[in-house]
Protein backbone atom coordinates (compact mmCIF):
# COMPACT_ATOMS: atom_id res chain seq x y z
CA UNK A 1 0.00 0.00 0.00
CA UNK A 2 2.60 2.60 1.08
CA UNK A 3 4.84 2.50 -2.28
CA UNK A 4 5.09 4.82 -5.06
CA UNK A 5 3.62 8.01 -4.32
CA UNK A 6 2.10 6.90 -1.36
CA UNK A 7 5.02 6.50 0.26
CA UNK A 8 6.63 9.75 -1.12
CA UNK A 9 3.73 11.69 -0.10
CA UNK A 10 4.20 10.02 3.26
CA UNK A 11 7.81 10.98 3.84
CA UNK A 12 7.52 13.98 2.34
CA UNK A 13 4.10 16.20 2.53
CA UNK A 14 2.59 14.51 5.92
CA UNK A 15 6.02 14.85 7.30
CA UNK A 16 6.23 18.39 6.63
CA UNK A 17 2.28 18.28 7.84
CA UNK A 18 3.26 16.29 11.47
CA UNK A 19 5.54 18.53 12.22
CA UNK A 20 3.52 21.61 11.36
CA UNK A 21 1.02 20.18 13.67
CA UNK A 22 3.18 18.88 16.53
CA UNK A 23 5.09 22.43 16.70
CA UNK A 24 1.37 24.01 17.28
CA UNK A 25 0.22 21.53 19.68
CA UNK A 26 3.09 22.11 21.63
CA UNK A 27 3.18 25.98 21.24
CA UNK A 28 -0.33 26.39 22.44
CA UNK A 29 0.47 24.00 25.49
CA UNK A 30 3.10 26.18 26.78
CA UNK A 31 0.98 28.60 26.15
CA UNK A 32 -1.80 27.06 28.50
CA UNK A 33 0.85 26.36 31.07
CA UNK A 34 1.93 30.27 30.79
CA UNK A 35 -1.51 31.49 31.26
CA UNK A 36 -2.11 29.64 34.32
CA UNK A 37 0.72 30.24 35.91
CA UNK A 38 0.82 33.96 35.00
CA UNK A 39 -2.40 34.13 36.54
CA UNK A 40 -1.16 32.38 39.44
CA UNK A 41 1.92 34.81 39.63
CA UNK A 42 -0.84 38.03 39.27
CA UNK A 43 -2.53 37.04 42.02
CA UNK A 44 -0.16 36.71 44.21
CA UNK A 45 1.36 40.37 43.45
CA UNK A 46 -1.90 42.05 43.97
CA UNK A 47 -2.49 40.20 47.48
CA UNK A 48 1.43 41.45 48.08
CA UNK A 49 0.12 44.56 47.19
CA UNK A 50 -1.80 44.88 51.10
CA UNK A 51 1.48 44.89 52.62
CA UNK A 52 1.83 48.87 51.37
CA UNK A 53 -1.24 49.15 53.81
CA UNK A 54 -0.91 47.18 56.39
CA UNK A 55 2.50 47.76 57.90
CA UNK A 56 2.51 51.37 56.27
CA UNK A 57 4.36 53.73 58.98
CA UNK A 58 5.92 50.79 60.40
CA UNK A 59 9.68 51.59 62.65
CA UNK A 60 9.83 49.67 65.25
CA UNK A 61 12.66 47.74 65.56
CA UNK A 62 11.86 45.46 68.32
CA UNK A 63 10.99 41.90 67.67
CA UNK A 64 8.20 41.78 69.41
CA UNK A 65 6.49 44.48 68.16
CA UNK A 66 7.24 42.93 64.88
CA UNK A 67 5.71 39.57 65.61
CA UNK A 68 2.37 41.40 67.06
CA UNK A 69 2.02 43.46 63.49
CA UNK A 70 2.52 40.21 62.26
CA UNK A 71 0.26 38.18 64.03
CA UNK A 72 -2.40 40.82 63.09
CA UNK A 73 -1.86 40.35 59.54
CA UNK A 74 -2.25 36.91 59.77
CA UNK A 75 -4.98 36.57 61.85
CA UNK A 76 -6.73 39.18 59.72
CA UNK A 77 -5.77 37.60 56.41
CA UNK A 78 -9.07 37.15 54.61
CA UNK A 79 -7.47 34.68 51.78
CA UNK A 80 -6.43 32.01 53.77
CA UNK A 81 -8.47 29.32 51.89
CA UNK A 82 -6.94 30.54 49.01
CA UNK A 83 -3.14 30.65 50.13
CA UNK A 84 -0.79 30.07 53.08
CA UNK A 85 0.98 33.20 54.29
CA UNK A 86 4.22 33.59 56.80
CA UNK A 87 5.51 36.06 58.19
CA UNK A 88 9.80 36.56 57.84
CA UNK A 89 11.56 38.73 60.18
CA UNK A 90 14.84 40.54 58.62
CA UNK A 91 16.92 37.23 59.60
CA UNK A 92 15.41 35.03 57.07
CA UNK A 93 13.57 33.18 59.77
CA UNK A 94 9.57 32.46 59.92
CA UNK A 95 8.06 33.38 62.84
CA UNK A 96 4.00 33.40 62.24
CA UNK A 97 2.26 31.06 59.72
CA UNK A 98 -1.28 31.16 58.86
CA UNK A 99 -1.26 27.04 59.13
CA UNK A 100 0.18 27.27 62.44
CA UNK A 101 3.22 25.24 61.28
CA UNK A 102 6.87 26.41 60.51
CA UNK A 103 8.09 24.74 57.27
CA UNK A 104 11.37 24.24 56.80
CA UNK A 105 13.48 27.37 55.05
CA UNK A 106 15.70 24.80 52.77
CA UNK A 107 13.00 25.11 49.73
CA UNK A 108 12.74 28.32 49.52
CA UNK A 109 14.86 30.75 48.01
CA UNK A 110 12.54 33.72 47.22
CA UNK A 111 13.52 35.84 50.07
CA UNK A 112 16.92 35.92 49.51
CA UNK A 113 16.85 36.78 45.96
CA UNK A 114 13.96 39.79 46.72
CA UNK A 115 16.87 41.00 48.92
CA UNK A 116 19.74 40.98 46.33
CA UNK A 117 17.13 41.57 42.73
CA UNK A 118 16.17 45.32 43.97
CA UNK A 119 12.66 44.52 42.96
CA UNK A 120 11.45 43.82 47.05
CA UNK A 121 9.81 40.37 45.96
CA UNK A 122 10.76 37.17 44.30
CA UNK A 123 9.10 34.27 42.98
CA UNK A 124 9.56 30.55 43.94
CA UNK A 125 8.25 27.81 42.12
CA UNK A 126 9.18 23.93 43.14
CA UNK A 127 7.90 21.04 45.18
CA UNK A 128 7.46 21.20 48.95
CA UNK A 129 9.02 18.37 50.95
CA UNK A 130 5.51 16.72 51.26
CA UNK A 131 6.02 16.25 46.87
CA UNK A 132 3.32 19.27 46.76
CA UNK A 133 3.94 21.48 43.79
CA UNK A 134 3.77 25.00 44.87
CA UNK A 135 4.38 28.52 43.98
CA UNK A 136 5.44 31.02 46.38
CA UNK A 137 6.10 35.31 46.54
CA UNK A 138 8.06 36.73 49.18
CA UNK A 139 7.79 40.76 49.25
CA UNK A 140 9.81 42.33 51.72
CA UNK A 141 8.65 44.84 53.92
CA UNK A 142 11.36 48.23 54.88
CA UNK A 143 10.55 50.90 57.33
CA UNK A 144 10.78 54.35 56.66
CA UNK A 145 14.87 54.62 56.23
CA UNK A 146 14.43 51.81 53.70
CA UNK A 147 16.15 48.76 56.35
CA UNK A 148 14.59 45.61 55.23
CA UNK A 149 12.56 44.95 58.83
CA UNK A 150 10.87 41.53 57.14
CA UNK A 151 8.78 39.88 54.46
CA UNK A 152 5.90 38.60 54.00
CA UNK A 153 5.44 35.11 51.79
CA UNK A 154 2.71 33.76 50.28
CA UNK A 155 2.22 30.39 48.98
CA UNK A 156 -0.31 28.83 46.81
CA UNK A 157 -0.90 25.28 45.53
CA UNK A 158 -0.20 24.56 42.00
CA UNK A 159 -1.72 20.96 42.06
CA UNK A 160 -4.96 22.22 40.85
CA UNK A 161 -3.70 24.85 38.30
CA UNK A 162 -0.92 22.13 37.12
CA UNK A 163 -4.17 19.73 36.81
CA UNK A 164 -5.91 22.11 34.73
CA UNK A 165 -2.79 22.80 32.39
CA UNK A 166 -2.80 19.06 31.75
CA UNK A 167 -6.18 18.83 31.60
CA UNK A 168 -6.06 21.76 28.68
CA UNK A 169 -2.99 19.86 27.14
CA UNK A 170 -5.04 16.90 26.85
CA UNK A 171 -7.46 18.77 25.08
CA UNK A 172 -4.89 20.17 22.63
CA UNK A 173 -3.25 17.18 22.03
CA UNK A 174 -6.33 15.28 21.50
CA UNK A 175 -7.73 18.15 18.64
CA UNK A 176 -3.58 17.77 17.17
CA UNK A 177 -4.35 14.13 16.84
CA UNK A 178 -7.89 14.49 15.61
CA UNK A 179 -6.71 17.11 13.21
CA UNK A 180 -3.40 14.42 11.66
CA UNK A 181 -5.87 12.02 11.94
CA UNK A 182 -8.02 13.72 9.22
CA UNK A 183 -5.11 14.76 7.43
CA UNK A 184 -3.67 11.25 6.87
CA UNK A 185 -7.79 9.99 6.37
CA UNK A 186 -8.44 13.25 3.71
CA UNK A 187 -4.53 12.57 2.10
CA UNK A 188 -4.78 8.81 1.75
CA UNK A 189 -8.42 9.01 0.05
CA UNK A 190 -7.46 11.87 -1.91
CA UNK A 191 -3.52 9.77 -2.67
CA UNK A 192 -6.14 6.42 -3.51
CA UNK A 193 -8.40 8.72 -5.80
CA UNK A 194 -4.86 9.37 -7.74
CA UNK A 195 -3.00 6.12 -7.19
CA UNK A 196 -5.82 3.52 -7.94
CA UNK A 197 -6.70 5.25 -11.16
CA UNK A 198 -2.94 5.31 -12.28
CA UNK A 199 -2.83 1.50 -11.49
CA UNK A 200 -5.92 0.49 -13.38
CA UNK A 201 -4.36 3.08 -16.39
CA UNK A 202 -0.61 1.31 -16.00
CA UNK A 203 -2.30 -1.67 -16.04
CA UNK A 204 -4.52 -1.07 -19.31
CA UNK A 205 -1.00 0.52 -21.22
CA UNK A 206 0.75 -3.04 -20.38
CA UNK A 207 -2.35 -5.03 -22.10
CA UNK A 208 -2.01 -2.36 -24.84
CA UNK A 209 1.52 -2.71 -25.28
CA UNK A 210 1.19 -6.49 -25.68
CA UNK A 211 -1.40 -5.92 -28.16
CA UNK A 212 -4.66 -6.00 -26.16
CA UNK A 213 -6.29 -2.70 -27.50
CA UNK A 214 -9.89 -4.30 -26.15
CA UNK A 215 -8.05 -3.08 -22.21
CA UNK A 216 -8.79 0.59 -23.11
CA UNK A 217 -12.78 0.04 -22.94
CA UNK A 218 -12.20 -1.09 -19.44
CA UNK A 219 -10.22 2.31 -18.12
CA UNK A 220 -12.82 4.60 -15.82
CA UNK A 221 -13.34 8.11 -16.05
CA UNK A 222 -14.53 8.97 -12.93
CA UNK A 223 -13.30 12.72 -12.58
CA UNK A 224 -12.76 15.28 -14.95
CA UNK A 225 -9.86 16.35 -14.08
CA UNK A 226 -5.88 15.41 -14.91
CA UNK A 227 -6.89 12.11 -14.37
CA UNK A 228 -9.60 11.79 -16.74
CA UNK A 229 -8.08 13.76 -19.56
CA UNK A 230 -4.71 11.00 -18.97
CA UNK A 231 -7.48 7.95 -19.27
CA UNK A 232 -9.10 9.47 -22.44
CA UNK A 233 -5.54 10.29 -23.93
CA UNK A 234 -4.47 6.22 -23.36
CA UNK A 235 -7.83 5.27 -24.76
CA UNK A 236 -7.20 7.47 -27.93
CA UNK A 237 -3.90 6.16 -28.20
CA UNK A 238 -5.12 2.79 -27.65
CA UNK A 239 -7.65 3.51 -30.89
CA UNK A 240 -5.11 5.44 -32.26
CA UNK A 241 -2.42 2.28 -31.84
CA UNK A 242 -5.63 -0.34 -33.04
CA UNK A 243 -5.90 1.68 -36.02
CA UNK A 244 -2.41 1.95 -36.76
CA UNK A 245 -1.87 -2.07 -36.36
CA UNK A 246 -4.81 -2.70 -38.71
CA UNK A 247 -3.60 -0.53 -41.23
CA UNK A 248 -0.09 -2.04 -40.80
CA UNK A 249 -1.62 -5.45 -41.22
CA UNK A 250 -3.60 -4.15 -43.87
CA UNK A 251 0.15 -2.74 -45.66
CA UNK A 252 1.54 -5.96 -45.22
CA UNK A 253 -1.44 -7.75 -46.81
CA UNK A 254 -1.54 -5.42 -50.02
CA UNK A 255 2.62 -5.39 -50.24
CA UNK A 256 2.47 -9.32 -50.36
CA UNK A 257 -0.32 -9.30 -53.10
CA UNK A 258 1.70 -6.53 -54.71
CA UNK A 259 4.55 -8.64 -54.94
CA UNK A 260 2.78 -11.82 -55.59
CA UNK A 261 1.03 -10.50 -58.69
CA UNK A 262 4.22 -9.50 -60.42
CA UNK A 263 6.15 -12.69 -59.37
CA UNK A 264 3.50 -14.67 -60.59
CA UNK A 265 3.18 -13.57 -64.20
CA UNK A 266 7.41 -13.76 -64.19
CA UNK A 267 7.49 -17.48 -63.02
CA UNK A 268 4.50 -18.36 -65.09
CA UNK A 269 5.86 -16.92 -68.56
CA UNK A 270 9.61 -18.03 -67.69
CA UNK A 271 7.84 -21.66 -67.08
CA UNK A 272 6.12 -21.90 -69.92
CA UNK A 273 9.12 -20.85 -72.09
CA UNK A 274 11.50 -23.19 -70.54
CA UNK A 275 8.87 -25.89 -71.16
CA UNK A 276 8.52 -25.12 -74.06
CA UNK A 277 10.21 -27.15 -77.00
CA UNK A 278 13.04 -25.54 -78.69
CA UNK A 279 12.44 -23.85 -81.85
CA UNK A 280 8.63 -24.80 -80.73
CA UNK A 281 7.69 -21.18 -79.69
CA UNK A 282 6.86 -19.02 -82.35
CA UNK A 283 8.64 -15.57 -81.85
CA UNK A 284 4.77 -13.51 -81.15
CA UNK A 285 3.79 -15.66 -78.13
CA UNK A 286 8.06 -15.48 -77.29
CA UNK A 287 7.63 -11.74 -77.29
CA UNK A 288 4.77 -11.56 -75.43
CA UNK A 289 6.24 -13.29 -72.68
CA UNK A 290 9.52 -11.35 -72.52
CA UNK A 291 7.19 -8.28 -72.35
CA UNK A 292 5.25 -9.56 -69.67
CA UNK A 293 8.39 -10.38 -67.51
CA UNK A 294 9.89 -6.90 -68.28
CA UNK A 295 6.88 -4.80 -67.74
CA UNK A 296 6.02 -6.85 -64.36
CA UNK A 297 9.53 -6.85 -63.27
CA UNK A 298 9.52 -3.18 -63.90
CA UNK A 299 6.62 -3.11 -61.38
CA UNK A 300 8.44 -5.36 -58.68
CA UNK A 301 11.64 -3.07 -59.05
CA UNK A 302 8.90 0.18 -58.31
CA UNK A 303 7.38 -1.58 -55.37
CA UNK A 304 11.00 -2.45 -53.23
CA UNK A 305 12.27 0.66 -54.55
CA UNK A 306 9.17 2.52 -53.09
CA UNK A 307 9.55 0.48 -49.57
CA UNK A 308 13.40 1.46 -49.56
CA UNK A 309 12.28 5.18 -49.90
CA UNK A 310 9.82 4.62 -47.36
CA UNK A 311 12.74 2.77 -44.68
CA UNK A 312 15.11 5.55 -45.63
CA UNK A 313 12.42 8.45 -44.42
CA UNK A 314 11.47 6.97 -41.66
CA UNK A 315 14.80 6.10 -40.59
CA UNK A 316 16.10 9.70 -41.76
CA UNK A 317 18.32 8.18 -44.24
CA UNK A 318 17.03 9.87 -47.36
CA UNK A 319 19.90 11.20 -49.38
CA UNK A 320 19.36 14.25 -51.69
CA UNK A 321 21.18 15.23 -54.66
CA UNK A 322 20.64 18.70 -54.99
CA UNK A 323 21.36 20.92 -58.09
CA UNK A 324 19.41 23.66 -59.99
CA UNK A 325 16.79 21.97 -62.22
CA UNK A 326 14.20 22.74 -64.91
CA UNK A 327 11.06 21.77 -63.30
CA UNK A 328 9.02 22.00 -66.55
CA UNK A 329 11.38 19.97 -68.26
CA UNK A 330 11.51 17.05 -65.80
CA UNK A 331 7.21 17.42 -65.69
CA UNK A 332 6.87 17.32 -69.31
CA UNK A 333 9.09 14.47 -69.81
CA UNK A 334 7.17 12.40 -66.83
CA UNK A 335 3.55 13.57 -68.58
CA UNK A 336 5.42 11.92 -72.05
CA UNK A 337 6.19 8.75 -70.06
CA UNK A 338 2.54 7.95 -69.37
CA UNK A 339 0.87 9.38 -72.91
CA UNK A 340 1.01 5.94 -73.97
CA UNK A 341 -0.18 4.03 -71.01
CA UNK A 342 -3.00 6.99 -70.69
CA UNK A 343 -4.32 5.88 -74.07
CA UNK A 344 -4.38 2.38 -73.41
CA UNK A 345 -6.99 2.69 -70.42
CA UNK A 346 -8.44 5.08 -73.05
CA UNK A 347 -8.27 8.00 -70.42
CA UNK A 348 -8.04 11.38 -71.53
CA UNK A 349 -4.18 13.13 -70.19
CA UNK A 350 -4.60 16.71 -70.71
CA UNK A 351 -1.18 18.77 -70.77
CA UNK A 352 0.11 21.64 -72.87
CA UNK A 353 3.41 22.92 -71.80
CA UNK A 354 3.59 26.36 -71.03
CA UNK A 355 6.04 28.56 -74.00
CA UNK A 356 7.35 30.73 -71.39
CA UNK A 357 10.64 30.02 -69.35
CA UNK A 358 10.45 29.49 -65.67
CA UNK A 359 13.01 29.63 -63.42
CA UNK A 360 14.90 27.10 -62.25
CA UNK A 361 14.29 25.28 -59.08
CA UNK A 362 17.13 23.54 -56.65
CA UNK A 363 16.63 19.76 -55.55
CA UNK A 364 16.80 15.76 -56.00
CA UNK A 365 15.57 15.78 -60.03
CA UNK A 366 14.88 11.92 -59.46
CA UNK A 367 13.07 12.41 -56.69
CA UNK A 368 11.19 14.86 -57.96
CA UNK A 369 10.44 12.88 -60.90
CA UNK A 370 9.31 10.36 -58.59
CA UNK A 371 6.80 12.48 -56.86
CA UNK A 372 5.85 13.78 -60.33
CA UNK A 373 5.08 9.98 -61.24
CA UNK A 374 3.29 9.08 -58.08
CA UNK A 375 0.94 12.07 -58.66
CA UNK A 376 -0.02 11.49 -62.09
CA UNK A 377 0.06 7.12 -61.37
CA UNK A 378 -3.29 8.23 -58.83
CA UNK A 379 -4.76 10.27 -60.76
CA UNK A 380 -4.75 7.53 -63.67
CA UNK A 381 -5.15 4.93 -61.42
CA UNK A 382 -8.34 6.29 -59.78
CA UNK A 383 -9.94 8.23 -63.24
CA UNK A 384 -12.20 5.10 -65.16
CA UNK A 385 -12.41 4.94 -68.79
CA UNK A 386 -13.37 8.01 -70.55
CA UNK A 387 -12.32 9.84 -68.13
CA UNK A 388 -9.95 13.30 -67.74
CA UNK A 389 -6.37 13.93 -66.30
CA UNK A 390 -5.80 17.45 -66.40
CA UNK A 391 -2.23 18.56 -65.44
CA UNK A 392 -0.74 22.33 -65.92
CA UNK A 393 2.52 23.94 -64.30
CA UNK A 394 1.94 27.60 -62.98
CA UNK A 395 4.02 30.45 -62.61
CA UNK A 396 2.36 34.11 -62.20
CA UNK A 397 4.05 37.62 -61.25
CA UNK A 398 1.14 37.59 -58.19
CA UNK A 399 3.62 34.43 -56.49
CA UNK A 400 6.76 34.91 -57.78
CA UNK A 401 8.81 32.91 -54.95
CA UNK A 402 6.90 29.60 -55.99
CA UNK A 403 6.28 27.21 -58.90
CA UNK A 404 3.13 25.32 -58.91
CA UNK A 405 2.10 21.99 -60.84
CA UNK A 406 -1.92 21.09 -60.47
CA UNK A 407 -3.16 17.80 -61.54
CA UNK A 408 -6.63 17.04 -61.66
CA UNK A 409 -8.56 14.10 -62.49
CA UNK A 410 -12.30 12.99 -63.04
CA UNK A 411 -11.76 10.16 -60.79
CA UNK A 412 -14.07 8.64 -57.86
CA UNK A 413 -12.53 11.46 -55.39
CA UNK A 414 -12.06 11.03 -51.82
CA UNK A 415 -14.37 10.74 -48.75
CA UNK A 416 -14.43 13.78 -46.41
CA UNK A 417 -13.49 11.01 -43.71
CA UNK A 418 -10.48 9.98 -45.17
CA UNK A 419 -9.20 12.82 -47.49
CA UNK A 420 -7.53 14.28 -43.85
CA UNK A 421 -5.34 11.07 -43.66
CA UNK A 422 -4.57 10.11 -47.24
CA UNK A 423 -1.12 11.20 -46.64
CA UNK A 424 -0.34 8.74 -43.39
CA UNK A 425 1.46 5.98 -44.01
CA UNK A 426 -0.26 2.52 -44.16
CA UNK A 427 -3.52 4.95 -44.88
CA UNK A 428 -4.69 3.67 -48.03
CA UNK A 429 -8.77 5.23 -48.65
CA UNK A 430 -9.92 2.88 -51.67
CA UNK A 431 -8.70 -0.09 -50.78
CA UNK A 432 -10.44 -1.71 -54.63
CA UNK A 433 -7.40 -0.37 -56.31
CA UNK A 434 -4.08 -1.83 -56.06
CA UNK A 435 -1.01 -0.11 -54.16
CA UNK A 436 0.43 -0.14 -51.12
CA UNK A 437 -0.55 2.81 -49.59
CA UNK A 438 2.70 4.50 -48.74
CA UNK A 439 3.65 5.99 -52.36
CA UNK A 440 1.81 9.49 -51.12
CA UNK A 441 3.35 9.23 -47.78
CA UNK A 442 7.20 9.14 -49.55
CA UNK A 443 5.81 11.96 -51.89
CA UNK A 444 4.51 14.39 -49.57
CA UNK A 445 8.26 13.59 -47.69
CA UNK A 446 10.24 14.60 -50.79
CA UNK A 447 8.08 17.43 -51.15
CA UNK A 448 9.11 18.34 -47.41
CA UNK A 449 12.68 17.94 -47.66
CA UNK A 450 12.59 20.52 -50.56
CA UNK A 451 10.88 23.07 -48.82
CA UNK A 452 7.81 22.92 -50.50
CA UNK A 453 3.92 21.11 -50.29
CA UNK A 454 1.67 18.73 -51.52
CA UNK A 455 -1.83 19.34 -50.77
CA UNK A 456 -4.85 17.68 -51.96
CA UNK A 457 -8.41 18.63 -52.44
CA UNK A 458 -11.09 16.21 -53.29
CA UNK A 459 -15.37 15.50 -53.27
CA UNK A 460 -16.37 12.01 -53.80
CA UNK A 461 -17.14 11.24 -56.88
CA UNK A 462 -16.66 14.36 -58.06
CA UNK A 463 -12.71 14.21 -58.34
CA UNK A 464 -9.53 14.82 -57.13
CA UNK A 465 -6.84 18.06 -57.14
CA UNK A 466 -3.03 17.84 -56.12
CA UNK A 467 -1.13 21.27 -55.95
CA UNK A 468 2.53 20.61 -56.14
CA UNK A 469 4.72 24.15 -54.61
CA UNK A 470 8.28 24.37 -54.78
CA UNK A 471 10.01 27.41 -53.94
CA UNK A 472 11.95 29.59 -56.49
CA UNK A 473 15.89 28.85 -56.25
CA UNK A 474 17.77 31.92 -55.43
CA UNK A 475 21.18 32.54 -55.82
CA UNK A 476 23.23 31.22 -52.50
CA UNK A 477 20.70 28.10 -52.01
CA UNK A 478 23.04 25.69 -52.39
CA UNK A 479 25.53 27.13 -49.80
CA UNK A 480 23.04 26.74 -47.33
CA UNK A 481 22.22 23.02 -48.42
CA UNK A 482 25.23 21.10 -50.14
CA UNK A 483 24.61 19.17 -53.07
CA UNK A 484 25.07 15.46 -51.43
CA UNK A 485 23.05 15.99 -48.00
CA UNK A 486 21.54 13.29 -45.99
CA UNK A 487 18.34 14.28 -44.09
Amino acid sequence: MFRGITKRWMLNTLSVILTIIIFIVVSFIFLVAYIFQNSVEQSLISTSNELSLVFSGYNSDSSSAFTASARDYVENFDKKEQMGVMVINSAGRVVMTSTGFIPSEDAFTDFGEAESNGEGYAFWNGKLSSGESAMSLARLITNDAGKTVGAVRYIVSMEPVNGRIMLFSGIIIAIGIVIIGLVVLSGIMFIRSIVKPIRRISEAAAQIAQGDFSASERIEHKYDDEIGDLCDAVSDMAKDLQTTEQMKNDFISRVSHELRTPLTAIKGWAETMQLSERGTLDRRTFDRGMGVIIKESSRLTSIVEELLDFGRIQSGRMVLMNEKIDILAEFDETVYMLKDRAAEEEIHLLYDEPEAVFPPVYGDRNRLRQVFLNILDNALKYTPKGGVVAAQVIYSKDEPDVIKIIVTDSGCGISAEDLPRVKEKFYKANQNVGGSGIGLAVADEIMNLHNGSLEIESGEGVGTTVTLTFPVYKEGEEKSLPENVKL
